[in-house]
């Protein structure tokens, strides 16, 4: 049997599995991996081997960042700073552009939350705007879901990103900072200007299904406390990643300090041992695990509310801390998918399927960049889950990747990702929450919904390309 016929037939046999017998997502990629190597006549031995590598090279780098983002989330909605970002967004904005509010809040607090987390915790305020302002519901909840998606696709510490750069062994913090650089054109596109075209688009949300509970003024953090810790981890990953390419030996800044006499060799010689222990501390401090857990902490200690008696604040202390591990709980089906995910794209390596379909479009007069993000969206189009197509398609491009040493891995992780949010159709969990908590017709949700993911999608793509012209 050929490989495109494995290929495609493990295709169509996980999405089976995934929308006709009902399997969770974790369970049919196990399965699917498991069938891919024995129909490629792989030895029991050497499976059980891969599939546990692939767990094992997955799950490494993404456990503390996946975890720790999941508690900085859970602490920016219980403390309010998710809702003092945006109110004081509103203030400065106005109430007419309060979907470049809305964007903003949710582009920050995606950056520490998961969409579905994101889209949960965020809902209630897009309720109260439209309430307060008048626009329409699906008008402002569009813009919110552009910005998580955004995050969600493009943007690590998010677990697909974040496994995408460690299959390719991207740089994280330079994907990150690339990656802002796609996301804010695709989010203009997607979330600002999009939503003009969808105004006349009514919601009928079904009646107590939000559950808004806003907080008063005075229960509410600073926005500068709110706003530093939803960003801090970004900050310090952003931080460590420009060090890198401006304080290493040979960088364009200190060529050019030296070429103007700032930097004397005597004066280099004392400052190199210096430069290298405080990069070596930025990348500590930059690494997308140790960046999570500061946030979290920087969550727990900035916004736990401290009243005057130390009693009731350890109190207060102790009750964020029990609300932001039980939300642990909520990572856990994220994870299992995610180890499968790397199963079944590590028996795609090792049996070969990935040198195959590298070996079949060489020569090919596709870029390698436009072949990731093809790859990502057939996957997505025919599985739904965003995390699942871009790592396995990452699986299937990394032997292409490897063959094209010009290629840049961050670059590629990114189109990757732009691809796995093409197209969102009735096999995403996303599609049915904006649909249902909207109360939209389906015709409806795929004029909004779905046209905003291909957008991102679409714009990522050009995106990337544009930045691989210019670098």
């Amino acid at each position: 049997m050929s490989t495109i016929l494995i290929l495609l037939g493990s295709i169509a046999f996980l999405l089976c599995l995934i929308a006709v017998v009902r399997l969770s997502a974790f369970i049919a990629l196990a399965i699917t991996a498991i069938m891919v190597g024995l129909v490629k006549g792989m030895p029991l031995d050497q499976l059980s081997k891969s599939l546990q590598n692939g767990i094992g090279s997955t799950l490494g780098g993404l456990v503390f960042v996946l975890g720790f983002g999941v508690m900085l989330g859970a602490i920016l909605a219980e403390t309010g700073a998710a809702q003092r970002i945006s109110d004081s967004l509103i203030k400065i904005i106005g109430a007419q552009r309060a979907k470049y509010a809305l964007a903003i809040t949710a582009f920050l607090v995606g950056l520490a939350m998961f969409y579905n987390a994101g889209f949960v915790v965020l809902i209630p305020l897009v309720f109260v705007v439209a309430e307060r302002t008048g626009l329409p519901l699906v008008y402002l909840g569009i813009a919110m879901a552009a910005a998580l998606s955004v995050t969600h696709g493009f943007l690590p510490p998010h677990p697909g990103p974040t496994a995408i750069c460690l299959i390719f062994n991207a740089d994280v913090g330079r994907t990150l900072v690339l990656g802002i650089v796609v996301a804010m054109p695709a989010l203009l596109i997607a979330g600002i200007i999009f939503p003009e075209f969808i105004r006349k688009i009514k919601a009928n949300p079904p009646a107590g299904l939000v559950d808004v509970k806003m907080k008063s003024e005075a229960e509410l953090p600073p926005f500068f406390t709110s706003f530093f810790v939803a960003l801090s981890p970004v900050l310090l990953m952003a931080v460590a990643s420009i060090a890198e390419f401006q304080l290493k030996e040979g960088s364009s800044l200190l060529v050019f300090l030296k070429s103007i006499g700032v930097l004397k060799p005597v004066i280099s010689s004392v400052l190199a041992a210096k430069i290298n222990s405080l990069l070596g501390f930025l990348r500590f401090i930059g690494d997308p695990s140790i960046s999570m857990l500061i946030g979290a902490l920087l969550g727990l200690i900035l916004l736990c509310k401290a009243p005057r008696s130390k009693e009731t604040y350890a109190k207060s202390f102790e009750t964020l801390v029990n609300k932001s591990t039980s939300a642990l709980t909520a990572a856990t089906m994220i994870l299992l998918i995610i180890a499968a995910g790397g199963a079944f794209k590590q028996v795609l390596v090792d049996s070969g399927i990935g040198k195959d379909i590298a070996a079949l479009v060489e020569g090919s007069p596709i870029p390698p960049l436009v072949l990731g993000w093809l790859v990502a969206t057939l996957v997505r189009v025919s599985i739904g889950s965003a995390t699942v197509a871009g790592l396995t398609a990452a699986g299937i491009v990394q032997p292409i990747l490897a063959a094209n040493p010009g290629v840049s891995p961050e670059l590629m992780a990114l189109s990757i990702g732009a691809g796995s949010l093409m197209c969102s159709h009735v096999n995403d969990t996303g599609f049915w929450m904006f649909k249902e908590y909207f109360g939209l017709s389906l015709g409806d949700t795929f004029r909004t919904w779905t046209i905003m993911e291909t957008l991102v999608g679409t714009s990522g793509l050009i995106g990337v390309l544009i930045l691989d012209a210019l670098m």
